[in-house]
């Protein structure tokens, strides 16, 4: 079954546009969900909408969005009324500025989409956008309205497509030094920098996301799967307790214990070599066919 598109509008550079779909470009559809469960019965619970005084359940056509104003004050906002907010980018995405890349802060980086020409008379345009933005090495900025908001969009070339970033808006970036500023000026000897530059050389490596496995996903399928044949549930292991007492002897030991690992994997890797140039030994021939012979 094809996606289905959150959006569906115009990209628009200057006086080039082209018919464009937004896609999510993650998923958490395979994580693990749980309904909420009456223990006595084994039924599903259902939550009603009821009114905070009355306590009588509302219908679907007698419920309707409020913005508190004063006290118990509402203004009260009715679906079309919110579908009818009059702005541009609830249809067209507009790219209003190029930046270079490392200027966006990674902080301010939320859902990611993807963005694909809608028909095939927009592929020229979308393409000449696309290129532009590679060969000079820029990400576009722009708006769109998604699920009635307008969200910032960071645009960049991925593939034949284009990546969409939302991102957050200054007033929900939290300051840092709100939080970095009671840390103390620690001055850390060459001693111990070098040795933890050593245990970082060592873990040194290629991102490689296919490595990394949710294993709370992992651990809660266990458990389901042992609940559900009636077996004892799984147990984490306990962590071990150190008898490190200073900063220098963990760097040290870790350093120590990261060489013992190198080493035996070398080892292990030079056996496999070797067993692997080494010839098959020749089958010797029976002693009816040496006789036959």
């Amino acid at each position: 079954m094809a996606p289905r598109a959150n959006w569906k509008g115009y990209l628009k550079l200057s006086l080039v546009s082209c018919g464009v779909a937004l896609f999510p470009a993650t998923t958490t559809r395979d994580r693990v969900r749980f309904n909420i469960i009456n223990r006595e019965t084994g039924n599903r619970v259902r939550y009603d909408v009821v009114d905070a005084d009355t306590g009588a359940e509302v219908p679907q056509e007698d419920r309707v969005k409020g913005y508190k104003v004063d006290g118990d004050s509402y203004v009260l906002l009715e679906e079309k009324e919110l579908d009818e907010v009059a702005l541009e980018s609830t249809h067209t995405i507009e790219i209003e500025a190029f930046v270079e890349r490392e200027e966006v802060d990674e902080l301010y980086l939320d859902e990611s989409y993807y963005l694909v020409p809608d028909d095939k008379v927009g592929y020229e345009a979308f393409a000449v956008i696309r290129e532009a933005m590679r060969d000079e090495g820029l990400v576009g900025i722009a708006r769109v309205v998604l699920y009635r908001r307008e969200r910032l969009l960071m645009l960049s070339p991925r593939g034949n497509g284009i990546m969409g970033t939302t991102l957050r808006y200054n007033n929900e970036v939290r300051d840092e030094q709100d939080y970095f500023d009671d840390i103390p000026d620690v001055k850390v000897s060459k001693d111990m920098l070098d040795l933890a530059k050593h245990i970082l050389e060592t873990k040194k490596a290629k991102f490689d996301p296919s490595k990394f496995e949710d294993r709370y996903e992992t651990a809660l399928k266990e458990l389901i799967a042992a609940k559900q044949a009636g077996k004892k549930p799984p147990t984490s292991p306990s962590p071990r307790p150190t008898n490190v007492v200073s900063l220098m002897d963990a760097l040290r030991r870790s350093v120590q214990a990261e060489r013992r690992g190198s080493s035996s994997e070398s080892g292990r890797s030079k056996a496999r070599k070797r067993a692997a140039a080494r010839p098959a030994p020749l089958k010797r021939a029976s002693a009816k066919r040496r006789r036959a012979s």
